[in-house]
């Protein structure tokens, strides 16, 4: 069934044989946040709800399966993506959306593609989106009551804290840094006017 014949009820019906329980219910909560987000920031509503549904399409498929579908839509690869496991969902998710459903909206797919990683030069939406996963309602982690109430402040403020928290936590353990990542934490950080006065 493609894009121009699903109503957001299949989008709902699809995600509920692929994924489960609580990444279900995770998603109907991302969408619901970014609805919230996007009312505020004067974003396209219904753009905002479809992409925060489907941003985690392929999150419990077999890492394989996530791996070929990446390949297989020509998307460029990385060899730091390739080698994080933990990226390829979002990766095969904007894949499917785009190659398996038929949605075509841009803007739409690259909100699934960066919802874990960010990059430099994002749209509102793909900022809504990136924020509202981390402050969906079930949510409990330290700081996230911080998130929230950057969200309501300004986006790019609370991209900053989730770009910190993720890269200082990939520091600590060592692990390779995703160069769209670096790339959006250093163009938020300017925007909040965090950048060097030297």
């Amino acid at each position: 069934m493609l894009a121009e014949k699903m109503t957001n009820d299949d989008y709902i019906a699809l995600l509920k044989q692929r994924l489960g329980e609580k990444r279900f219910n995770h998603s109907l909560n991302v969408a619901e946040e970014a609805v919230r987000l996007a009312k505020k920031y004067s974003v396209d509503v219904e753009k905002a709800y479809k992409a925060g549904l489907l941003h985690d399409i392929m999150k419990e498929e077999k890492p394989e399966i996530q791996f070929e579908a990446i390949v297989k839509s020509g998307m460029p690869f990385t060899e730091v993506e390739k080698s994080n496991q933990k990226l390829w969902h979002a990766m095969a998710g904007a894949a499917y959306i785009k190659n398996e459903l038929g949605i075509e909206d841009e803007e739409i797919i690259n909100a699934v593609r960066y919802h874990t990683t960010a990059k430099a030069g994002m749209t509102m939406l793909e900022k809504v989106i990136y924020i509202a996963d981390f402050t969906s309602k079930e949510r409990d982690y330290d700081g996230v009551e911080k998130m929230r109430e950057l969200a309501d402040v300004s986006l790019e403020q609370a991209m900053l804290e989730g770009l910190s928290f993720t890269l200082q936590k990939l520091v600590e353990k060592n692990k390779l840094l995703n160069l769209d990542s670096i790339n959006a934490y250093n163009e938020v950080a300017a925007v909040c006017g965090k950048g060097n006065n030297i």
